[in-house]
C-alpha cells in the first residue's frame, strides 16, 4: 500500500527534496501530478489551507478552445494542446463537462465588423469550426436575448467544466503517486546555496534540489526572491453574480462578449452547477488580496446583464464572488527554466490556465532537463474516479443502487444543492480531504444553494468538527 501524506500544521519534514512546486492552484496541481510519474521525492506547497484555493477557485469555469488566442503564442498552443488532454482526463475521472458551445455576440456595427477578424483568427489558432450567423439565428438559438443583436460568431467546441474538481483530481493523484502535500505553508524567503534551494517558510525550513514557481498571483515576487525581474503581476478582480437555478432554463450557450483589451468581457454562461453567471469585471488593483465584491461592480454587471439577457438579472441572486487573475505586461505566458539557478517560473498564467493545465505540465516536465534534473522512466498513474457534483449527471441522491448499498447517500444534509451525508463523508475522508468549511464546499457544494449554509450550516460544521478530532494529529493525514 502507498502510504501518503498532506500535512497542514507542524514542522516539515527534514529530508531533501528533489524538487519543490510553489504554489498548489490548477497549474501547480497538475504539475506535480505530472511529477508523480517519476520516482522523485516531490513536495507540493501552497500557502493556504486547500488545493485550489486562490485564483484556481474562483473563474469563470470554460475549457476554452483558443480561438482568440494571440496566435502564434505559446498560451495559444498549450491551450489548444490542454483543450483535448483535458477532455479526455474529465471523461477518465468525472469531472463534469458540458459542451454547450459558445455565441461571441455582436451588439452594435462596430462590433459586427470585427467578427471576421475573429473567425480568421480562430483559424489561424488550429480552430476551424468557428462560422457567424445572422441575427434570425442568433435569436432561434437564443430566444431569451435582448433586442438589437446583429449577429454573432458561433463557437461550437467551448464548455463549461467544473474548476474545483478539476484542481482535486490532479492533486489526488499526485499525492496518491507519492507526492507530499504540504498546507498553510506560505514561502517567506529563499536561500540558494548552488545545490539545494533553502525554503523559509511558516512551517519551518524546507530543502530542495530543484523548484518550481508557480505561486499565481505571487510568482512575481517569489522569482524577485532568486534574483529575477522578469514580469509583474498585476491582479485583475473579476467580480460575478450566480444566478439562482431557476434561471437556467433562459441561457442555451455561453454568451461572449466581443472581446477588448481588458479581457473577453462580461459573459453569461451556465455552469456545471446548475447556475446561471454573469461577468467578470475587469479592475487592474495593487491589492493581491482584493477578493471582495463592491457596489459598483455589481450594479455594472446588472447593467450590462439587462441588455444581454433582461429576464436574467430579474431572477433571484444565489452568490456573488470575485476572483483575481494574473495579468501582466506581457501578452503570454511567462514559463521559463533558469539552468544556473535549477529552478523554472511558470508565471503570467491568466483566465486560460484552467484549460491549459495539462498541457502547461508537459510542457515543464520538457523544460526540467534544463535545470539539470533527471526525470528518469516514466510510470502509470493510479487511476482516479472523483465525485460527482455536477448537474448534468447522476447525482448520489438520485441512484438507488448506491443508496442500497449505503443509506447516507440517501440522507440529504444540504438541501438546496441535495447534498448527502455520504458525499460529505467522503470529502472529509478523502486523500485530500475537505478542512474547512469552504473546502467542503467546493467538493460537494454543501452550503453553497440559495441558502447559503442557513439551514445546514450547523450540521456542516458539526461534521467538520467530528472529523478534525478522529483524524487524530493535527495537521496530518495518512493513507
Amino acid at each position: 500500500m502507498i502510504r501518503v501524506r498532506v500535512t497542514t500544521a507542524g514542522p516539515l519534514p527534514g529530508a531533501t527534496y528533489d524538487v519543490v512546486v510553489v504554489g498548489a492552484g490548477v497549474v501547480g496541481s497538475a504539475i506535480a501530478r505530472e511529477l508523480a510519474r517519476h520516482r522523485l521525492r516531490t513536495a507540493l506547497v501552497d500557502a493556504r489551507d486547500d488545493v485550489g484555493d486562490g485564483t484556481s477557485k474562483a473563474n469563470t469555469a470554460i475549457l476554452h478552445t483558443g480561438f482568440d488566442a494571440v496566435p502564434g503564442s505559446l498560451e495559444s498552443r498549450l491551450v489548444r494542446e490542454g483543450r483535448h488532454l483535458l477532455a479526455a482526463y474529465a471523461a477518465e475521472t468525472g469531472i463534469p463537462v458540458e459542451p454547450l458551445g459558445a455565441l461571441l455576440v455582436a451588439w452594435d456595427r462596430e462590433q459586427l465588423d470585427a467578427l471576421p477578424a475573429l473567425a480568421a483568427k480562430a483559424e489561424r489558432n488550429g480552430y476551424h469550426e468557428a462560422a457567424i450567423i445572422g441575427p434570425d439565428e442568433v435569436y432561434r438559438r437564443e430566444p431569451r436575448l435582448g433586442p438589437g443583436a446583429l449577429g454573432a460568431l458561433d463557437v461550437p467546441g467551448e464548455s463549461v467544466i467544473c474548476p474545483w474538481t478539476t484542481t482535486l483530481a490532479y492533486a489526488t493523484q499526485a499525492v496518491r503517486g507519492g507526492v507530499e502535500l504540504h498546507l498553510n505553508c506560505r514561502v517567506e524567503n529563499i536561500a540558494d546555496d548552488g545545490e539545494h534551494h533553502e525554503l523559509t517558510t511558516g512551517r519551518g525550513p524546507l530543502r530542495t534540489r530543484h523548484l518550481i514557481n508557480a505561486a499565481g498571483l505571487h510568482a512575481d515576487e517569489l522569482d524577485r526572491r532568486l534574483g529575477r525581474d522578469d514580469f509583474t503581476v498585476t491582479p485583475r478582480r473579476g467580480q460575478l453574480i450566480v444566478f439562482d437555478k431557476l434561471a437556467r432554463p433562459l441561457v442555451n450557450h455561453i454568451l461572449l462578449p466581443v472581446p477588448t483589451a481588458l479581457g473577453k468581457g462580461v459573459l453569461v454562461s451556465p455552469t456545471v452547477y446548475g447556475n446561471v453567471m454573469l461577468g467578470p469585471t475587469a479592475e487592474d488593483l495593487d491589492d493581491k488580496r482584493a477578493t471582495n465584491s463592491t457596489e459598483e461592480g455589481l450594479r455594472a454587471l446588472l447593467s450590462q446583464g439587462e441588455r444581454i439577457m433582461p429576464e436574467l438579472v430579474a431572477e433571484e441572486i444565489t452568490t456573488v464572488y470575485a476572483g483575481l487573475r494574473s495579468a501582466t505586461e506581457h501578452e503570454d505566458y511567462r514559463i521559463r527554466a533558469h539552468p544556473a539557478q535549477r529552478s523554472l517560473t511558470v508565471g503570467g498564467i491568466r483566465s486560460t490556465g484552467l484549460t491549459a493545465s495539462m498541457a502547461i505540465a508537459a510542457h515543464v516536465m520538457d523544460l526540467l532537463p534544463e535545470t539539470g534534473l533527471a526525470l528518469g522512466p516514466a510510470r502509470e498513474l493510479e487511476p482516479i474516479r472523483m465525485p460527482n457534483i455536477g448537474e448534468a449527471f447522476p447525482r448520489p441522491y438520485q441512484r438507488p443502487e448506491l443508496i442500497a448499498a449505503d443509506p447516507a447517500y440517501g440522507t440529504l444534509v444540504c438541501h438546496c444543492e441535495r447534498v448527502s451525508l455520504g458525499e460529505i463523508r467522503d470529502a472529509l475522508t478523502a486523500t485530500v480531504p475537505a478542512c474547512s468549511a469552504d473546502g467542503l464546499r467546493r467538493r460537494t457544494r454543501a452550503r453553497g444553494g440559495r441558502c447559503q449554509g442557513f439551514y445546514c450550516g450547523p450540521a456542516v460544521d458539526d461534521l467538520l468538527d467530528t472529523a478534525a478530532a478522529e483524524r487524530g494529529a493535527p495537521g496530518t493525514v495518512t493513507r
